[in-house]
């Protein structure tokens, strides 16, 4: 779902400008949950609650500037895999947040999938040698995108674990959806105030906006199901098989080369996840 809505944000609304994507991703996709999360039956939230809210949510708007940035402007190749240092950042966030700890094997499996991204950039390189190991590093150097992601990765381990500490007062079906909607609402005031032209977003048309943002809520719902059954890390490292998608999605809808070099490595975050499953 993910990829799906990353797909369809890089196609339809490649003229988009960075403000005008988050409203659309942010913005519209927590709408589309304001029915359902009308029909909850809340419980009295607490001021730590709130008080993970006001952390989270400023620094989830910035990651979504980042990444809508780095989807559109640079190939869907040397952006989302950097998106897979995220469970490495969640084992630090999530031991130093929830005390959460790693097994051996799971620590394998993220590694796993870590590795198998970094192999997806390896897009000049004829031949696995010393100097093309380190073309992803080199990568987030020379390609301003990959930077982006990257920053979005690190930003994203705070949030996915501030997210979960914040679930101990709702079921996780109740905080995803009213998470996304009030983050919609703050979206949609901010822009409002700083940026209002940036609203104006019914120029791309109704399907590609309902797809963008109707991707984007049902993703969110999945999310926050799976967050509260595992270890943060791993629910991370699982839902950046995404990536494979993503992959996908850009030689198939984009002209994106090497796809055969991307399953390969593919390969090594599927070998990842299994580890991380049993």
């Amino acid at each position: 779902m993910l990829a799906s809505s990353d797909a369809a944000a890089k196609y339809w609304l490649r003229d988009a400008d960075a403000r005008e994507m988050v409203v659309v991703r942010l913005g519209l996709s927590g709408l589309l949950l304001i029915p359902w999360v009308l029909t909850f039956d809340l419980p009295p939230l607490p001021l730590p609650f709130w008080g993970w809210m006001a952390i989270v949510m400023p620094l989830e708007i910035i990651a979504m500037l980042l990444y809508v940035q780095a989807i559109r402007d640079y190939p869907l190749a040397l952006t989302l895999p950097y998106l897979a240092f995220t469970p490495v950042l969640v084992i630090v966030t999530g031991w130093a947040v929830l005390g959460e700890t790693v097994s051996g094997p799971g620590l394998a499996g993220i590694g796993l999938v870590v590795v198998g991204s970094w192999l997806l950039n390896f897009e000049r390189a004829e031949h696995l040698t010393p100097a093309t190991l380190f073309a992803p590093l080199k990568a987030i150097v020379v390609n301003r995108g990959s930077r982006l992601m990257l920053l979005t990765a690190a930003i994203y381990a705070v949030t996915s674990v501030g997210g979960k500490a914040a679930m101990q007062w709702l079921s996780a079906e109740q905080f995803g959806a009213f998470y996304f909607a009030l983050l919609a609402i703050v979206v949609l005031v901010f822009t409002l105030l700083s940026k209002p032209r940036a609203l104006c977003v019914g120029r791309f048309g109704a399907l590609p906006l309902l797809v963008v943002a109707g991707f984007m809520a049902l993703m969110v719902i999945t999310h926050f199901m799976a967050l509260i059954q595992v270890e943060a890390a791993y629910m991370i490292a699982v839902k950046r098989t995404s990536l494979l998608f993503g992959m996908l999605y850009g030689a198939m809808l984009f002209g994106e080369r090497h796809l055969s070099r991307h399953l390969v490595a593919g390969g090594l975050m599927v070998a990842g996840v299994a580890m991380i499953s049993l």
